[in-house]
């Protein structure tokens, strides 16, 4: 059906998966949000039945997860309608505020609604209709996701860079994106290179230079792109890091010495060469020699 209507009306189906990405960045929202703070209590659950077993007679939390308890504003706790939780909509129609305490709402849901409707946009129409699309559509997210996670906790969560690997050697069975020769040996190289950087770094200064976080991610962009992706992926996400470090240091807005998370730069590099990755190389090889 979907395809039928790529084929007949394009502009309906472009205009449908961008509302729907705007929909998704919504939820998006939620999994930013939430997804730490269950890890959170999902670790101090375990730490206290193992280390404290005979303390573990607390009375068990409510409910907590991406579905429950339902949206609420942090400052009165009124609950979001429907009609408040329309992407970009509503937060412009609010004025950008509560509709019941006047409290002020974080103009970073939208931009993330924003994002996530762009993103989604910009990839169906670089892909035709189909698997690779929507494959392509599903990693625009995920990568969105942790971005802003990791801008603001400094986490990679496991829950979704493992899946997003395996997702992408699953796909390369098939040769979605890659042959799965490329797909499995960028997987193992995007992982090992950070890590071999992580190492070397530390013995060298005593001090942690990035997460396991960032391996997991790198070597899941490895087994979607495969490993001919990793030099672009490595060069624009080093030379934008160090652009925004320096920046940020000039306009005396962070500490030297305080960790920045690499995630964001990694998952942007990422997704230009999921995009433009051939075309970037193409040049660069071709102006080379």
């Amino acid at each position: 059906m979907l395809l039928l209507v790529a084929e007949q009306l394009p502009w309906l189906y472009i205009s449908l998966i961008t509302i729907l990405g705007l929909l998704v960045g919504s939820f998006l929202n939620v999994v930013i949000h939430r997804l730490p703070i269950m890890l959170e209590r999902n670790w101090q659950q375990e730490y206290q039945s193992y280390f404290h077993p005979e303390q573990d007679t607390l009375a068990p939390l409510p409910p907590y997860n991406l579905i429950v308890p339902r949206s609420a504003c942090p400052h009165c706790g009124h609950q979001i309608r429907a009609w408040e939780n329309i992407p970009l909509l509503s937060w412009i129609g609010l004025r950008g505020r509560c509709s019941q305490c006047r409290a002020a709402i974080s103009p970073r849901y939208p931009l993330v609604e924003l994002l996530c409707g762009v993103m989604t946009l910009v990839v169906a129409n670089h892909y035709p209709a189909g698997v690779m699309q929507w494959s392509a559509i599903a990693l625009s997210w995920v990568l969105l996701a942790l971005t802003f996670i990791d801008l603001d906790k400094m986490l990679l969560p496991d829950q979704l860079t493992l899946p997003l690997l395996w997702l992408g050697l699953l796909l390369n069975t098939q040769g979605t994106f890659v042959d799965l020769s490329d797909a499995v040996i960028g997987a193992a190289a995007g992982y090992l290179v950070l890590w071999t950087l992580y190492w070397t770094f530390k013995l060298l200064t005593g001090k942690e230079g990035m997460g396991y976080g960032d391996f997991k991610l790198l070597a899941a962009l490895g087994a979607w792109l495969g490993w001919q992706a990793l030099p672009l992926i490595l060069i624009l996400a080093s030379a934008v890091g160090a652009l925004v470090g320096i920046s940020l240091l000039l306009l005396r807005r962070h500490q030297q010495g305080h960790p920045i998370p690499f995630g964001p730069y990694l998952a942007t590099a990422g997704w230009i060469a999921l995009l433009w990755g051939a075309s970037i190389n193409h040049w660069y090889l071709s102006t080379l020699l």
